[in-house]
């Protein structure tokens, strides 16, 4: 028995610690609207994708800019033979001695006057070198005319340009993201609200029903219907439920909070907002973040073709060179020896003749990239346009829809307070009061229906006008 209990503390001291790790490693977050977005802006993984993508053309940057300075290189090479390499030279020893015979008429054993060899005198292997040889030396090389480089240089301000507003495509997109899902989250819980208001109603509709039952003034058919209706709430509110967790996963998802974490929002429905909404009927194209990415876009087509036009002009380097040189018979090079010197400077002009057409070809192509992103730019300029005047046309809409679902749920209210007053004086019926709950139920959903399109309609709005 002893054993047991000491067991069962052992374990209860466990659950305890692992309930306080829990808690702790658990946060609960309060976010706004915009906390949200304020944390998605430094949490998410596509921002900070971009934002690495910004990091990544600043060093493409410097790596260009180190083509255009002075290049120098040090290097240094030693080496043994074993076996010294060995060249084959003409005999110029044996002419000069047979020269000296010819001229003095020296005559060979058969008394024949000696003369030059008719096969010539064939060759003489020689060795040249020592065992041992080491050098040393600097290499220093500097551009001073290249075409391309010269275009990739101004253009490197135009590409660091092109991935931050590509960041700031991607943070906008997200923005969109993160409102629309999280005013559906206010509504679902606005929602689930109501639901929990005509629960309340209902269950107390239940228990009169059933009281009005026993004292024999209602069918049990009614009570019946009650309680079906009362089911079909409860069953509803379950699964509004469930779309609530899973839109808050979905958020955090989204801002890259952890799962584990809790996400509570703070902000409301703003009713009053949208009502005050103006329309602004004048845009300016230029503060959509996806035609100044095209714009910069285009730029760079025309730097490209630059670069590839200039690619048919002449470049010019300059160079210099020093180095040290020993040869040694022995490994001795860091004892007294005589190191020799060699040193020059240069100048190298390289003119391109013929390449197969390849240059053009490149030009070519360049041009017709730079005709995609016209052809780009112009559709997303009609597209822009439709964006602006079918989010006008939605917001109007919305608003009058709006109106008229708040007009509705208020007159259902009063239907089903009337209807209740009613059935509970006895001068009404079962069904007229399940009629006006009914009633009042899709009124309500069609009024948040329209309330969450009205805040679409908003969030489009502002993202087609560049003023998110």
């Amino acid at each position: 028995m002893l054993l047991k209990q000491k067991r069962k503390k052992i374990m209860l001291c466990c659950f305890i610690l692992i309930g306080i790790h829990a808690s702790f490693s658990q946060q609960v977050n309060y976010f706004s609207a915009k906390q949200a977005i304020e944390f998605a802006m430094k949490n998410a993984t596509e921002v900070k994708n971009a934002l690495l993508d910004i990091q990544i053309q600043q060093q493409t940057n410097r790596e260009f800019t180190a083509i255009a300075m002075p290049q120098m290189n040090a290097s240094v090479n030693g080496t043994h033979y074993f076996d010294i390499p060995v060249t084959t030279l003409p005999d110029f020893i044996s002419p000069s001695v047979y020269n000296v015979l010819v001229n003095n008429g020296v005559r060979d054993g058969s008394g024949n006057p000696i003369r030059f060899p008719n096969n010539g005198f064939g060759s003489v292997p020689a060795k040249f070198g020592t065992a041992w040889t080491a050098s040393g030396g600097v290499d220093v090389s500097q551009i001073l005319f290249d075409g391309q480089v010269f275009i990739g240089l101004k253009a490197r301000s135009a590409a660091l340009k092109l991935a931050r507003q590509n960041a700031e495509v991607t943070k906008e997109q997200i923005k969109v993201n993160v409102y629309k899902l999280y005013y559906q989250l206010v509504v679902g819980k606005k929602q689930a609200a109501t639901i929990d208001a005509n629960i309340e109603r209902f269950e107390k509709l239940f228990a009169d029903t059933k009281e009005i039952f026993k004292n024999g003034f209602a069918e049990r058919l009614d009570v019946d219907k009650v309680e079906v209706q009362l089911n079909n709430l409860k069953t509803e509110k379950e699964k509004i439920n469930n779309q609530l967790e899973i839109g808050n996963a979905a958020l955090k998802f989204l801002i890259n909070l952890p799962q584990k974490d809790t996400l509570m929002l703070t902000d409301a429905l703003p009713e009053n907002e949208m009502d005050m909404m103006k329309i602004n009927d004048s845009f300016d194209i230029k503060n959509r973040k996806e035609y100044q990415q095209l714009s910069t876009a285009l730029k760079l087509n025309h730097y490209n073709i630059k670069r590839f036009q200039l690619s048919k002009f002449p470049t010019l380097a300059a160079f210099g060179s020093y180095s040290k040189n020993a040869q040694r018979n022995d490994f001795t090079f860091f004892d007294k020896g005589e190191w020799f010197s060699t040193s020059l400077v240069g100048i190298k002009l390289s003119v391109p003749l013929f390449d197969g057409n390849a240059r053009n070809s490149r030009i070519q192509k360049a041009k017709y990239e730079l005709a995609k992103t016209k052809n780009t730019m112009e559709r997303l300029q009609q597209g822009i346009e439709f964006e602006v005047s079918n989010s006008k046309l939605k917001i109007e809409s919305a608003l009058t829809t709006l109106e008229n679902q708040k007009r509705n749920t208020v007159l259902a209210e009063k239907v089903y307070a009337s209807t209740k007053l009613k059935y509970e004086q006895g001068l009404g019926s079962n069904m007229e009061i399940y009629n006006a709950q009914t009633e009042l139920k899709v009124a309500q959903n069609n009024y948040y229906g329209a309330l969450y399109d009205a805040i679409l309609a908003k969030i489009d709005f502002l993202k087609a006008t560049g003023t998110l």
